[in-house]
């Protein structure tokens, strides 16, 4: 969201733009409702919202670990019986799901809680977190799972966890001579120009080191959408149908209309 925020770039780009922030989760209902017409979603909402369009190359991947969706258990992987789930992605739920089914090869128990870890491990065995609190997490003394580095173990292909995506309804409704792929491709490339200040503005926040954030934004976060990720996404879709924790997805559909004008 650099572009948006910082510099001679954001006040253009709010003539154009609307913005609000919210979870992944959130964002997928937004753009399910239409009051929202581009949004950042967790791949799992695209098995369930019909007419999206994704913006090509970006996404939210992890070619390895990626430190931030973690399942942390009191007793080993194989021996998991229940899990309380951060739902704020409904991707990485499923994700646990295909992790323990089909690769530990055990079934589990899930339940939302809040990402509250000493709360998830009272009455379950082990506990998902996501985002924030897994990066905040303490971890001493249990046994750690980095789904991503967990899916490229079993699977040699990395995972994506979010893309952008369009209202096909909104593409319809709207014409304008804004590139929407060019936009947004540029404020990734621009903020990964600035990972140093986004890491110092956000360490305070988050009560982590600086050098912990930005080695997590330049090491652990891929940021493009590669046929290697893209490969990687297919197989989730594919595991997550056969293990019925998610629809059939629809094919990948990419944004080719290159205008939109946004409420």
């Amino acid at each position: 969201m650099w572009d948006f925020e910082n510099g001679e770039t954001a006040e253009p780009l709010r003539q154009h733009f609307q913005i609000s922030y919210t979870v992944p989760a959130r964002c997928a209902e937004a753009l399910a409702d239409g009051t929202a017409d581009i949004g950042i979603i967790p791949v799992a909402a695209y098995t369930k919202i019909p007419d999206l369009a994704i913006i090509p190359e970006i996404s939210i991947a992890a070619k390895e670990k990626v430190r931030s969706i973690l399942l942390i258990s009191k007793v080993p992987a194989e021996k998991i019986r229940s899990v309380a789930t951060d739902n704020s992605s409904r991707t990485s739920a499923a994700l646990v799901q295909i992790y323990l089914k089909k690769f530990v090869g055990i079934t589990a128990g899930y339940s939302p809680q809040k990402p509250d870890l000493k709360e998830m491990l009272l009455w379950h065995d082990a506990g998902l977190l996501i985002g924030d609190p897994a990066l905040q997490a303490q971890t001493r003394g249990f046994h750690v799972y980095d789904l991503a580095e967990e899916w490229r173990r079993w699977t040699f292909l990395p995972f994506v966890f979010a893309v952008w995506a369009v209202r096909k309804a909104a593409l319809r409704e709207f014409t304008g001579n804004i590139n929407i792929a060019r936009v947004f491709q540029q404020s990734r490339d621009h903020g990964l120009q600035h990972v140093p200040e986004i890491a110092g503005a956000w360490a305070p926040r988050l009560s982590l080191d600086q050098a912990s954030i930005q080695n997590y934004l330049t090491r652990n976060v891929d940021y493009s959408l590669d046929s290697e990720n893209i490969e990687g996404l297919k197989l989730f879709f594919r595991y997550a149908a056969e293990c019925k924790v998610l629809p059939p997805a629809p094919e990948l559909d990419f944004l080719v209309q290159p205008s939109l004008t946004a409420r």
